[in-house]
């Protein structure tokens, strides 16, 4: 076995558990970002179970309007809140060093 690739499995071992996070020394932004980031999956889910069921004709039509408008606020919402990480990450980009 070549001496640097053992190097590289060594630092690459070292370094994993840093890539994975560890759910009890979570700030609490994070653990208010994972809290509204189920919630929006459950949103979706349960967009998608009133969906297929007024596809089978189990649901009421007024359950899936108001369904598809929640989800419909969530998505606009999520893609609110990406836009203005994306613009903050280009204002970091553009200071000077």
């Amino acid at each position: 076995m070549d001496v640097r690739s053992l190097y590289a499995a060594q630092k690459y071992a070292a370094s994993k558990p840093a890539m994975q996070p560890n759910p009890a020394e979570a700030t609490p932004l994070e653990t208010e970002f994972s809290r509204v980031t189920q919630d929006f999956v459950e949103q979706m889910r349960g967009a998608e179970q009133v969906t297929q069921e007024s596809m089978t004709g189990d649901a009421d039509p007024h359950a899936l309007v108001e369904a598809l408008a929640q989800s419909e606020l969530a998505v606009e919402t999520v893609v609110a809140v990406r836009d203005k990480v994306v613009e903050a990450y280009q204002e970091i980009l553009r200071m000077p060093v």
